[in-house]
C-alpha cells in the first residue's frame, strides 16, 4: 500500500483551533487556500476538513480549495444525520467529477450538537446502525445504477447518481474513512469503511484494534489503517 500523507486544515468559525495561531482572516478563502497550496507544494496528498455544529460547510470549503489547486485531495468530514445518503452521494460524486477524482470522505458518527441541524442522536447502537446503512447506500449509488434499498433508517428507490464518480485503476469511488474506538464503531469500520482512522496512539494499542477488526471483514483482511485524527 502506498503511503499517503494528509494534514488538517482548521476550517473553524473561531480562530485558534488545535494550535493554529492565525487570527485575522483565519477562515478566509485566501488563508485556507494558502494551507492547501502549501501542502500541495510540499508533496502532501491533502488534508482533513472537519465538520460539526457552528463550522463552515465542508463541501463548500472543499469545492473552493479544489478549484484553486491541482492535486490537493480534500478529506471531507460528513455526518449521516446531516445528510440523506442519496443527496450526499450526488454532491460528493459531482465534486469528484469536477476535481478529477480528488475527493476523500470521512464519515463521522460521534456526538455533536445534532439538534442544531434537526437531527436526533439516539443511542449509540442507533447511531452506528444508521451509519452502516448510510455507507452501504452511498457505496451502491457510486457503483451501481437504479439502486433500490430498504433499511431501518434510510431508503432509496430506483436511484442513480449523475455524474458518476471518477473510476481510475482500482479506484471505483472516493475512499471512505471512518474512526471510532467503541465496539460498535469498530464493527462498522471493519465491515464498511475503506480506511480506519486512529488517533496518534501507541502502536501496540493500534495493533490490538486492527486484530479485533480483522475477523469482521468479509475478505478476511482489515481495512487500511491511518494513524491520524479521527475527529
Amino acid at each position: 500500500m502506498n503511503l499517503q500523507l494528509l494534514w488538517y486544515i482548521p476550517n473553524q468559525a473561531q480562530p485558534g483551533h488545535r494550535g493554529d495561531d492565525v487570527v485575522a482572516d483565519h477562515n478566509s478563502l485566501e488563508t485556507l487556500t494558502s494551507h492547501a497550496q502549501a501542502l500541495e507544494e510540499h508533496g502532501w496528498s491533502g488534508a482533513l476538513l472537519g465538520t460539526g455544529g457552528g463550522r463552515p460547510d465542508t463541501f463548500t470549503v472543499a469545492t473552493a480549495l479544489a478549484a484553486r489547486t491541482t492535486t490537493f485531495q480534500p478529506l471531507i468530514a460528513v455526518r449521516p444525520g446531516y445528510w440523506h445518503p442519496a443527496k450526499f452521494a450526488s454532491v460528493a460524486a459531482t465534486l469528484d467529477h469536477l476535481s478529477g477524482g480528488r475527493v476523500l470522505i470521512n464519515i463521522v458518527s460521534g456526538k455533536d450538537n445534532l439538534a442544531a441541524y434537526g437531527d436526533s442522536e439516539g443511542d449509540q447502537a442507533h447511531r452506528y446502525a444508521r451509519t452502516k446503512e448510510f455507507i452501504q447506500i452511498v457505496r451502491k449509488l457510486w457503483t451501481e445504477e437504479n439502486v433500490t434499498y430498504r433499511g431501518e433508517h434510510f431508503s432509496v428507490t430506483d436511484s442513480t447518481v449523475v455524474p458518476r464518480t471518477v473510476v481510475r485503476g482500482e479506484r471505483k469511488h472516493p475512499r471512505l474513512y471512518f474512526g471510532g474506538a467503541s465496539e460498535a464503531a469498530e464493527k462498522v469500520a471493519a465491515t464498511e469503511a475503506d480506511v480506519q482512522l486512529f488517533w496518534g496512539e501507541p502502536l501496540d494499542g493500534i495493533g490490538e484494534r486492527i486484530e479485533r477488526a480483522s475477523p469482521a471483514t468479509p475478505t478476511g483482511s482489515p481495512p487500511s489503517a491511518s494513524n491520524g485524527c479521527s475527529t
